[in-house]
């Protein structure tokens, strides 16, 4: 299918990570016509949640991990999009045309490391192969299992000894057998979603960030169906060669299409706030603590994941053991899961389920004891809502049967660490470019075949997953909507 002219507008709806970097690397390769809508008015709000926002992209820290067991086509991303991260670090660095905000001072990106924890005396079979294949792409000395002592001392070498242990089990006399994905670490995600959509604008890329006029209505259709446009609910018509819907967890239902290969789910998220004048502020810093996953597929009663604390002293643990869903009756007469977020004024906003709050519990008793012991509680709660496809795999691709309608969506929890780069491979597959490498080849348009999906989709309001049915925790949000706690 040929991409539009460099001149034919383009309308990217989604201003989060895959519409972000959509619209910088269109503009970046020359389309002189690219606007960006959303409702959420990042302008004002700088992308904070703290500040208002509430998306999936729209966040304090997401994780960079190259870590992919065999799956080479997101470990080699994920080195192509590091190198990037490092160069808007250097970038912020000199001071010079900096994103409102921001200063020399700042960074988007922390190499503090990704320690995956095995739990156990056992290494998985995923991080195996995560060495394995490491080795044979040539990142020899990438990975480290935490009690070899030869990847010890070359780890403390490089200034990250203390990613081995970060919960002191070994002083504890406790086991802390994992491995450390020392290329890894954690993004700062409100800041680097601020300095993509800088980026974004000084090559050319406009943008629509407003609760009406920048809010997506409908689509504009011709006599033959083709998308030719979309309506936003200030009720203007926004003509276009090509749309592309890039929403994050509003894309599954606002493009129906995507039926059974995606689906909104929701993980939860828990934030412990550090005082600034406790020992603990300095234990937890991104210099001294790294991004960690513990038991992630182990189901229900593990998928916990966590950071270091942000510059606010925000310490945030996450939970996707189960991926909780929203379905809601749509239209159409179907049902569909969609977001509760601040913009759905839902009395369910700021709780979270009992399963995860008891397993967030029952590991920081174990690997956090400090928390309790210093009487620092959870201050925050809120449902973070993705989009997940049922093989994990990315969906960019022409939707079937519309030339003029385009997806780029289903992160399925680990696509923020590519904010840098994934708008070129959109671009790429805009452009028919490298149509036989295995990520785009494993992101394009598909129904489920044989075999056993990793994610169940779209079970509906009778399924175990769905909030109607699972018990849920007291609310904490101490932020109003539009109070700015910054």
């Amino acid at each position: 299918m040929a991409p539009p002219s460099k001149d034919a507008p383009i309308n990217v709806v989604g201003a989060g990570i895959f519409g972000l970097s959509t619209a910088l690397h269109l503009a970046r390769r020359g389309y002189k016509n690219v606007t960006v809508f959303d409702k959420q008015p990042y302008d004002t709000t700088l992308y904070s949640y703290l500040n208002g926002c509430d998306a999936a992209s729209a966040d304090m820290n997401k994780i960079i991990r190259s870590a992919y067991g065999s799956q080479t086509e997101y470990q080699e991303l994920t080195f192509e999009a590091i190198q990037v991260w490092r160069s808007w670090n250097d970038e912020l660095a000199t001071g010079k045309d900096l994103p409102p905000g921001l200063d020399k001072h700042d960074k988007v990106f922390y190499n503090c490391g990704s320690l995956y924890m095995a739990d156990g005396d056992v290494i998985p079979a995923f991080e195996l192969a995560t060495i394995k294949t490491m080795e044979e792409c040539g990142h020899k000395d990438s990975q480290f299992i935490t009690t070899d002592a030869t990847h010890a001392r070359i780890a403390e070498s490089r200034g990250q000894g203390f990613a081995l242990d970060p919960f002191k089990r070994k002083e504890r006399g406790k086991g802390y057998l994992g491995v450390l994905d020392s290329t890894g670490g954690v993004a700062v995600a409100d800041k680097a979603c601020r300095f993509a959509l800088h980026r974004a604008r000084k090559y050319g890329a406009k943008f629509v960030l407003d609760p009406v006029a920048g809010a997506f209505s409908s689509f504009v259709k011709d006599a033959q169906g083709k998308t030719t446009g979309i309506k936003t609910k200030d009720g203007s018509t926004h003509t276009a060669a090509l749309t592309i819907m890039a929403c994050g967890g509003w894309t599954p239902s606002l493009l129906t299409q995507l039926d059974n290969l995606c689906e909104t789910t929701a993980g939860s998220v828990f934030m412990y706030k550090i005082p600034r004048d406790s020992p603990l502020f300095d234990r937890f810093s991104p210099e001294a603590f790294p991004t960690w996953i513990w038991k992630m597929r182990d189901g229900a009663e593990g998928g916990l994941y966590g950071f270091p604390r942000d510059d606010n002293g925000y310490l945030k643990l996450g939970y996707r053991g189960t991926k909780y869903t929203n379905p809601q009756p749509q239209p159409d007469g179907k049902e569909r899961s969609v977001p509760i977020t601040r913009w759905t004024e839902d009395s369910q906003l700021t709780q979270v389920p009992s399963q995860a709050k008891k397993v967030l519990a029952s590991f920081v008793a174990e690997y956090l004891p400090e928390l309790n012991e210093e009487s620092i509680d959870v201050e925050l709660t809120r449902m973070c809502w993705y989009t997940d496809t049922f093989d994990n795999h990315f969906v960019v691709d022409h939707v079937p049967g519309d030339e003029g309608l385009f997806v780029a969506t289903g992160g399925s929890g680990h696509a923020f660490k590519y904010l840098p780069n994934i708008g070129n491979w959109v671009v790429d597959v805009l452009e028919s470019v490298g149509e036989e490498r295995p990520a785009i080849k494993a992101w394009k348009w598909r129904a489920l075949g044989e075999g056993k999906p990793i994610n169940v989709l779209m079970e509906g309001s009778t399924g175990a997953r769905a909030l109607g049915n699972v018990s849920m925790s007291e609310k904490r949000d101490p932020v109003a909507v539009g109070e700015s706690k910054l």
